[in-house]
C-alpha cells in the first residue's frame, strides 16, 4: 500500500492544498487571486480529505477516517458560507449537519474507550486527539444548528464562519503531515 496510486494522489492533493492555502491566507480577501487560490485550495482539500478517508478505511485507521471526514465537512461548509448570500440557508446545511454529529458521537465513543483502556489507546490514538476533534465538531454542529434556526448568517458572521472552518481544515491537514509524521522531515 505505501506506493499505491491513491497514496500518491493523496500526497499531491495535500501538497497543493498546503501551498494554495498559504497563498490564499496572504492575499487580499475578496480579490480575484484570493478567489482563484481559494478554489484551488477547496478542490485540493476535498480530494485530500476524501482520499485520506479512503486510505484510512483501507488501512483500518478509524481515527484518520474521522479526521478526514471532519476536514471534508469543514471545507465544504466553509466554501458554502463564502458562496452563499447573506441570511440564507439551504438543504445542504441539513445534509452536512449529520456528518458533524456523527464525528462528535464516534470521537466521544473512541475517546471514552481510550480513557478506560489499560493502554490508554483506542484504535491507536490516546484520549486527547479524539476529544479535541470531537470538540471542534461539536462547536461546528452547534454553530450549524444556530445558523439553521436563525435562517442564515450575514456580514462578519458569515465571513468568520468561512474563515475559521477553512483555517481549521488547513490546520488538520498540516498537523496530519507535520505533527503526525515528523520522521519525514529533517531534524532542523
Amino acid at each position: 500500500m505505501p506506493s499505491s496510486p491513491m497514496l500518491l494522489f493523496h500526497i499531491c492533493a495535500g501538497t497543493v492544498g498546503m501551498l494554495s492555502g498559504f497563498i490564499a491566507v496572504y492575499l487580499r480577501k475578496g480579490s480575484r487571486w484570493h478567489r482563484v487560490t481559494g478554489v484551488v485550495f477547496v478542490i485540493s482539500m476535498l480530494n485530500l480529505s476524501a482520499s485520506g478517508v479512503y486510505l484510512a478505511f483501507a488501512r483500518h485507521e478509524p481515527g484518520n477516517v474521522l479526521g478526514g471526514a471532519l476536514t471534508f465537512y469543514l471545507v465544504t461548509t466553509a466554501w458554502i458560507a463564502a458562496r452563499r448570500k447573506d441570511g440564507t440557508t439551504g438543504l445542504f446545511d441539513w445534509v452536512a449537519l449529520p456528518i458533524a454529529l456523527v464525528v462528535v458521537a464516534v470521537t466521544a465513543t473512541y475517546g471514552l474507550e481510550a480513557a478506560h483502556s489499560p493502554t490508554g489507546l483506542s484504535h491507536g490514538y490516546p484520549v486527547g486527539p479524539y476529544f479535541f476533534l470531537g470538540s471542534v465538531a461539536l462547536i461546528a454542529a452547534a454553530e450549524d444548528v444556530r445558523m439553521i434556526v436563525r435562517g442564515g448568517v450575514s456580514g462578519a458572521k458569515r465571513i468568520a464562519r468561512h474563515l475559521w472552518r477553512m483555517c481549521f481544515a488547513w490546520f488538520i491537514a498540516s498537523a496530519s503531515i507535520f505533527l503526525a509524521r515528523p520522521h519525514l522531515f529533517p531534524a532542523v
